[in-house]
C-alpha cells in the first residue's frame, strides 16, 4: 500500500500535465474548427495577443508558470519572449516567469515528491549534491544552474529536501541569468512572422546572443572544473 501511494504521487504530475495537455488540445480544436483558421494562422493570432497588450504578457506568464506540469521545455519559452518582447523588457519578462515557474516545480517537489530522490542511492550527480545542498543552499543551487543541470529537475530536487524557499529562489535568479540573457537575445534576433517563408536574423542581436551563450558555457566549465577539483580534494582527505 505505501509503495502504490509513492507511485501515485511521482504520477500526480505526469497525470496532471496529460489532462492539461488534453483540455489545451481540445480548445485549440474547437477554436480552430469554429474560427476557419489554419494552424499557422492561429498560432500567428496568439502570437500577436501575447504580444502586443498587457494581458498578452499576463498569458505568457501564466504558460511559463504552467510549463513545469506541462513538461514543456523552458528554452523554447525562453526564445519566444525574446521574440515577442525584445532583448531588454524580454529578459525582464521571462526573469519574472522563470523564477516563478521554479517555484511551481519546487513547490510540486515540496509536497509531491516522495520518490524523485532514493536516499538510500550514494552515486548520480543529484545525489552528490545532496547533502550539501540541505547544508549550503544557496551556493549549491547557484552552482547547479551554473552548469545547466536540468532545470525543473533543479528545483524539484530542492523542493524535496525543504530547503528555504528564499535561498533556493536568489540562487536560481542568479545562476540562471546568462542563460536566460543568451536565449532571449537569440529569440529577439528572429525577425518575421509565420508566414511560410524563412525568418530573417538580425546580426547584431545574434552576434550577441552567442557572445553571451559562450559566456554562459565557459562559466559552466569554470564551475564544473572546480566541483570536479573539489570532489577530488575530498576523496583524497577521505582515504
Amino acid at each position: 500500500m505505501q509503495s502504490l501511494s509513492a507511485k501515485a504521487r511521482r504520477a500526480w504530475p505526469k497525470l496532471l500535465g496529460l489532462a492539461i495537455w488534453l483540455a489545451l488540445l481540445a480548445a485549440y480544436w474547437q477554436y480552430t474548427r469554429t474560427s476557419g483558421m489554419t494552424p499557422g494562422q492561429t498560432v500567428q493570432q496568439l502570437v500577436t495577443f501575447m504580444g502586443s497588450n498587457t494581458p498578452g504578457v499576463l498569458v505568457y506568464i501564466l504558460a511559463y508558470m504552467g510549463r513545469p506540469v506541462l513538461f514543456f521545455p523552458a528554452t523554447l519559452l525562453t526564445l519566444a519572449g525574446g521574440y515577442l518582447y525584445g532583448p531588454a523588457v524580454g529578459v525582464i519578462v521571462v526573469v519574472i516567469a522563470s523564477n516563478l515557474s521554479s517555484l511551481i516545480a519546487y513547490n510540486i517537489g515540496r509536497f509531491f515528491g516522495a520518490g524523485i530522490l532514493d536516499q538510500s542511492a550514494d552515486s548520480g550527480v543529484l545525489q552528490q549534491y545532496a547533502e550539501r545542498l540541505r547544508h549550503n543552499s544557496f551556493e549549491t543551487v547557484l552552482i547547479m544552474r551554473f552548469i545547466f543541470l536540468p532545470y525543473d529537475l533543479v528545483s524539484y530536487f530542492a523542493g524535496f529536501l525543504r530547503i528555504r524557499w528564499q535561498g533556493f529562489l536568489l540562487a536560481t535568479a542568479l545562476g540562471s541569468i546568462p542563460g536566460t540573457i543568451s536565449f532571449v537575445l537569440f529569440g529577439a534576433s528572429i525577425e518575421g512572422g509565420f508566414t511560410g517563408e524563412l525568418p530573417q536574423l538580425n546580426g547584431p542581436s545574434l552576434a550577441v546572443a552567442v557572445l553571451m551563450f559562450i559566456v554562459s558555457l565557459g562559466l559552466s566549465r569554470w564551475f564544473r572544473g572546480r566541483e570536479a577539483r573539489r570532489a577530488a580534494a575530498s576523496s583524497e582527505a577521505a582515504s
